[in-house]
């Protein structure tokens, strides 16, 4: 029997007359996320993460700072009563307050500046080095980095000591008149470097400054090394000096990674914390203190006043938050000129 649904011809196979070639299936939609939507998926966990661990923890302190949270709110005798904006009344009418701000300002100011400096002109050095010197520096200095900051207040601590202080017993080793010369004296015998407000800054930004400028150092290596060497020679060649190179090449191409370090050292310098404390040795001082140590002396020593130091906290939260919006601002608006 023939079969006639298909005739051959040549080979192929048609359909029968009649008979309607039914066209191929198209494949189904894989059903899922849209384009759109996968960023903002795949960003839900690190955000659910910072909102536990900043985010609520700054909400809660802005609702204490507008409670009355002590012994007794502690202890769950009595219940935290609201102040309203008294916390901030009397943070604002404290002495304290103010010689504290200033405290912060200036050393931020100094610091900050002094860091991005120093860093700078090490980072240039360093991008001049051989790779095996360069690298062997840069571990050197990454080393301070790492320190944590109470052992860098430890470290400076004891080399600023009044009776057993390496820098009183090297200071004693320059010459009588040498030293009569740079600093009006010739005897460091148990000099209090750590008991009066002035010399306590001078240590501190010792030490921050110490530990902070590895960073910008190597932050400023890595930019240099994305920077083109033909725009140096052909420079040179141009008989541009070293000072001259750098402002008109160096600096407005690693800009926006001034901008980045300038920013991460003013919100660093503003909290110092940890180095001043153990510089000080406890909150003892109060001509010394900068706003995070008088935040935590407020808040925690007797009678501890939890309400007023997260008050003082939510100022300085602010104070950083204008700083670097103001600075941010700059950034803008030079960037929109160009």
């Amino acid at each position: 029997m023939t079969n006639t649904s298909t005739v051959a011809r040549g080979g192929d196979s048609f359909p029968a007359p009649g008979r309607r070639r039914h066209a191929p299936q198209r494949p189904a939609k894989a059903r899922g996320l849209s384009p759109r939507a996968v960023p903002y998926v795949l960003l839900a966990p690190g955000l659910l993460v910072i909102a536990g661990l900043l985010l609520y923890p700054l909400g809660q302190m802005i609702f204490i700072s507008f409670q009355k949270v002590g012994i007794p709110q502690i202890n769950g005798k009595k219940p935290a009563t609201w102040e309203g904006w008294d916390n901030y009344t009397r943070v604002l009418d404290n002495e304290i307050f103010w010689s504290s701000l200033r405290n912060t300002l200036v050393f931020a100011a100094i610091t900050v500046t002094l860091t991005l400096v120093l860093g700078t002109a090490v980072g240039t050095l360093l991008n001049r080095l051989g790779k095996k010197m360069s690298t062997f520096v840069v571990i050197g200095i990454m080393s301070a980095w790492a320190v944590p900051p109470v052992a860098q207040g430890v470290i400076w601590r004891w080399l600023f000591d009044a009776d057993a202080g390496m820098i009183n017993w090297a200071l004693n080793l320059l010459p009588d008149g040498l030293s009569e010369l740079l600093f009006g004296r010739s005897d460091w015998t148990g000099e209090p470097w750590l008991n009066d407000a002035f010399t306590i800054y001078l240590v501190l930004i010792v030490c921050v400054l110490w530990s902070s400028f590895p960073f910008v150092a190597v932050s400023v290596l890595a930019g240099l090394r994305g920077i083109p060497a033909e725009l140096y020679e052909a420079a040179r060649v141009d008989g541009a000096t070293p000072w001259r190179i750098f402002r008109k090449i160096t600096f407005p191409l690693l800009k926006p990674v001034f901008s980045v370090l300038t920013i991460l050292s003013i919100i660093w310098d503003f909290k110092v914390f940890s180095q001043l404390y153990v510089l000080m040795g406890g909150p003892n001082n109060r001509e010394a203190f900068n706003l995070s140590l008088f935040s935590f002396a407020e808040a925690f020593r007797s009678p501890p006043k939890m309400g007023v130091g997260a008050a003082i906290a939510v100022i300085l939260t602010l104070i950083l938050l204008v700083v670097t919006a103001v600075y941010i601002r700059q950034i803008v608006k030079t960037e929109d000129l160009r």
